[in-house]
Parts: C-alpha cells; structure tokens; sequence
C-alpha cells in the first residue's frame, strides 16, 4: 500500500512541476501588464483641482473663517490655562460661570470648524462631479498606450510597487482634456 501511495505523490509532484513549467513557459511568451489605478486620488491630484483647492483657502470667506477659528482657538486654550491655575481659588458659582463661557467659547470653535469642513466638503464635491467625466477617456487612453492587461483599483490591493500605478499620469491627462474643453462649457 505504501508503495503506491509513494508512486501517487511522486506522480503528483512530477505533473505539478510540469504544470509550473508549462505556466512559467506561457508567462514568458505573454507577459501580461498590470497597472493600479486611484479615480479619486487622480482626480484631487490634477492641477485643475489643486488650483481649485488654492483659490477656495485664498478666498476671502476662506481666509476670515481660519482667521475666526485661530482666534476663539487661542481663547479657547487661553480659558483652559486660566482654570487650570485659577480654578482651586474660584467659589462653586465663579467655577459653573467660567465654565458656561468656556462651552460658549468651545461653540464658537465648533461651529467654526463645522464651517470649514463644509466649505472644502462642497469643493470637494464640486471639482469630483466637474472631473468626474475626464477619468474615463483618459483612463482608457493611458491603458491603450501602456498596454495595460489588468487594471486593479488601489484600495482593492494591500501591496503596490509605484511603477505599477497609472494615477498620476491619469490626472496629467485629466488636466489635458479639462484645459482642452471647449469654453461654450
């Protein structure tokens, strides 16, 4: 019995190394290109978006709102210093009103921030939804010159080398088609 169990491994272990064989012999004729590809990160790579990103933080409204949360910021902290050195002195009642001013002030920073995360939320909303038509084409443009056989998209892989993404080149030509649109647009 052994020894056919031994004939039968062996023989397995000959077809699965010609098997190998075979496939390492097809891999060599047909080299099969693989490309990795991020939409997203194409899209708010592109000079159009940054550009876009660059005109929104040197807006007025921009700029007033990051100015407004620095300010009720270094209060905020400023408040946080005075209690923690002042508060073992303060009465039950001057403590309960330092810390109201305290939840006003927080507020104020809240609602700042909730602001600015709007704003760029908006934008960022905006350039993907004016982009958004540029990937397509172009992506197909760059796996036809490449010769890409598989493309992968970046969050389904955990590992990459870099020379296997076609991102960026992706948002070079986004820029190319978006610059190229007619002005009727």
């Amino acid at each position: 019995m052994k020894g056919k169990q031994c004939k039968f491994f062996g023989m397995m272990v000959i077809v699965a190394f010609l098997s190998s064989l075979s496939l390492f012999a097809s891999a060599e004729t047909q080299a099969v290109k693989i490309a990795v590809f991020d939409a997203r990160l194409a899209i708010f790579s592109s000079a159009v978006a940054q550009n876009e990103l660059k005109m929104l933080e040197q807006s007025a409204d921009f700029i007033s709102l990051k100015a407004k949360y620095e300010s009720s910021n270094a209060d905020l902290q400023a408040m946080v210093k005075e209690a923690e050195t002042k508060r073992l002195t303060w009465s039950p009642e001057e403590l309960a009103e330092y810390k109201k001013q305290m939840s006003y002030v927080k507020a104020d920073v809240d609602l700042v921030v909730q602001k600015i995360t709007s704003e760029q939320s908006q934008l960022e909303q905006r350039v993907f939804n004016e982009l958004a038509q540029y990937v397509e084409p172009a992506l197909k443009e760059i796996i036809n010159e490449e010769g890409v056989d598989i493309l992968l998209r970046a969050e389904s892989i955990h590992m990459r080398s870099p020379e296997t993404s076609i991102t960026a080149k992706v948002a070079s030509r986004i820029d190319a088609k978006y610059n190229a649109k007619p002005e009727s647009e």
